[in-house]
């Protein structure tokens, strides 16, 4: 059988959501960043053996905290680029931004816990501004608890 969608010479397309949507909310990124913060921790922590075990554990906690900073950006850069930001200085609104990429990449960079806080931080300031334009008071009541112990 003939695939149609080569016939057609459709491509795969992966966004969210160019058509648009209308569909937005931070918290995408901050569950991503909060998972950051979550390896980062799970790093300090493990015991570090020489041996397969350990090794195995903490490569797989770097490749979450890896994957989890990258998909933050990702939320990030769709949230800046396609969310129109009425009622906003677009300045002050790039400039959050830039600062909340730039501490993703540093959390891919490093392992530290001040940038993963940072992030998190930087995201918060974000949802601030993002439901201000909506007329809602921000608030993450389930952030420790989603963040855990």
């Amino acid at each position: 059988m003939i695939n149609p969608l080569r016939w057609l010479k459709v491509q795969k397309a992966y966004a969210h959501c160019d058509i648009p949507c209308g569909i937005y909310d931070p918290i995408s990124a901050k569950i991503a960043a909060q998972t950051v913060q979550k390896m980062v921790l799970r790093i300090e922590a493990l015991e570090h053996g020489h041996d397969a075990g350990t090794a195995n554990t903490m490569s797989r906690y770097v490749a979450v905290k890896e994957q989890h900073a990258e998909l933050c950006k990702h939320e990030l850069r769709v949230l800046w680029a396609d969310y129109t930001w009425p009622n906003t200085d677009p300045n002050e609104i790039a400039s959050k931004f830039n600062a909340a990429l730039k501490l993703a990449g540093q959390c891919k960079q490093t392992v530290s816990m001040e940038n993963a806080e940072n992030l998190v931080a930087a995201i918060d300031d974000i949802a601030t501004v993002f439901w201000g334009t909506k007329g809602v008071e921000y608030s993450d009541p389930n952030a420790a608890v989603r963040y855990g112990a």
